[in-house]
């Protein structure tokens, strides 16, 4: 504990760290703990998994007072993640109670309002936040300590002008915290035009890239699934993610492994949130390995113990397969990501490939047999097994040497 007491950490706190078997602080704690608990402005570059929320945490259990309104807002890109962040800020908050109310979409709003009352830090999502504004239920005039949680992903989502409207709610002076995986355009707009002076704090990428092993396998389009199952019944693995592009896709995938004898579960923005609580619960107690969900559904979500990410469908933004594979290969563990391509998926793995320095080795593709798909989709659209894109004409493949192939 002493590693923590140093960075200036009030002893209730650092008994709540104790009792989680925190050993010692990770980077970013280090570098950003001691900046938050003296009261300035910080953008930290930092991923999920981190350790930002005991950053932020820790200033504000430590510097706000119980039952003395709403002091601090803290604002999630995602359902989950909010969920997360609250259920973490009780933990911390164990010895130096706080009260912390969570805000989010998709379940009745009326607990939410009863909680907001007597709430001294409000943790939610800007959709469900802009509506407590709007019904007047909320007041953010009190507030000291203004958190912008996974910045980036929440710009990205299209929540720009409601983070802007909720910032300009809470008083002028106040410490904010924007955390980030990237500094965007927009990101870096933001901070100038809501923070005073801020100290900027980066730590080293979470993923050990000596431990990630990137693969892909070039497969005729209807052997794609066959491939899939065949590797997740065959590779040694813990936790898995299987990403693809959408919706359809991901409940396509689900239920098709499920029919093959894999033990999988979907999410997706879709579910209900009481769905996606359950899945979510599954998964973390190991009860089911394979998840398989899109981009924005995995948004946020803190999950340890990945040793395989698959990427099913190659992602149109390369900065999203950076975040994909950011999954695995955490805290000195191994792991893999695994690219499955077939025709359709060409155009978008060479622009990753361009656009980020990868080691991206080919597989030769093991012998397999044709597996059943008995869930399609709807009739009014095309099978996914055989899906092509719908835009322009199909490219042309780039020459295969990637990563370690490259002459």
């Amino acid at each position: 504990m002493d590693n923590f007491k140093r960075l200036g950490i009030i002893q209730p706190i650092l008994r709540a760290i104790e009792e989680e078997r925190f050993e010692k602080p990770t980077e970013i704690q280090e570098r950003s703990i001691p900046l938050v608990l003296a009261g300035k402005d910080v953008i930290a570059g930092s991923a999920t998994g981190s350790g930002k929320t005991l950053v932020f945490g820790s200033g504000i259990i430590q510097n706000i007072s119980d039952r003395n309104g709403i002091q601090s807002l803290i604002m999630t890109p995602t359902r989950e993640l909010a969920q997360q962040v609250s259920k973490a800020l009780k933990t911390f908050s164990k010895y130096k109670p706080i009260s912390v109310a969570c805000v989010y979409g998709g379940v009745s709003i009326n607990p939410q309002i009863q909680a907001l009352r007597t709430a001294d830090v409000v943790v939610g999502t800007p959709g469900r936040i802009l509506d407590h504004i709007n019904r007047k239920t909320i007041y953010l005039g009190k507030v000291k300590i203004l958190v912008l949680d996974e910045a980036d992903r929440m710009l990205d989502m299209g929540f720009v002008d409601d983070v802007e409207r909720i910032i300009r709610q809470c008083p002028n002076e106040r410490q904010t915290l924007l955390f980030s995986a990237t500094i965007t355009y927009e990101v870096d707009r933001l901070s100038k035009r809501y923070m005073r002076r801020p100290v900027k704090v980066s730590a080293e990428l979470h993923v050990d890239p000596s431990k990630l092993s990137q693969v892909y396998y070039d497969v005729q389009d209807d052997m794609k699934f066959s491939l899939l199952v065949h590797l997740l019944k065959h590779e040694d693995a813990d936790l898995v993610l299987v990403f693809c592009n959408t919706r359809r896709n991901t409940d396509f995938v689900e239920k098709n492994l499920k029919l093959n004898g894999v033990n999988a579960l979907a999410i997706h923005g879709g579910f209900s949130q009481d769905k996606r609580n359950r899945a979510m619960n599954d998964f973390h107690s190991k009860n089911i390995n394979v998840l398989v969900c899109t981009d924005v559904a995995a948004r946020g979500l803190d999950i340890g113990g990945v040793s395989h990410v698959y990427n099913y469908d190659i992602p149109k933004e390369s900065k999203d397969y950076i975040h994909r594979i950011g999954r695995t290969a955490r805290a000195g563990k191994g792991g893999k990501a695994i690219n499955i391509l077939a025709k359709r998926d060409w155009d978008h793995f060479a622009r990753v490939i361009r656009e980020n320095e990868l080691d991206i080795s080919k597989e030769n593709t093991p012998p397999i047999k044709r597996v059943k798909i008995g869930w399609k989709e709807k009739p009014r659209s095309r099978s996914f097994h055989n899906a092509r894109p719908h835009h322009g004409r199909p490219g042309r493949r780039p020459a295969r040497r990637f990563g370690a192939n490259r002459r």
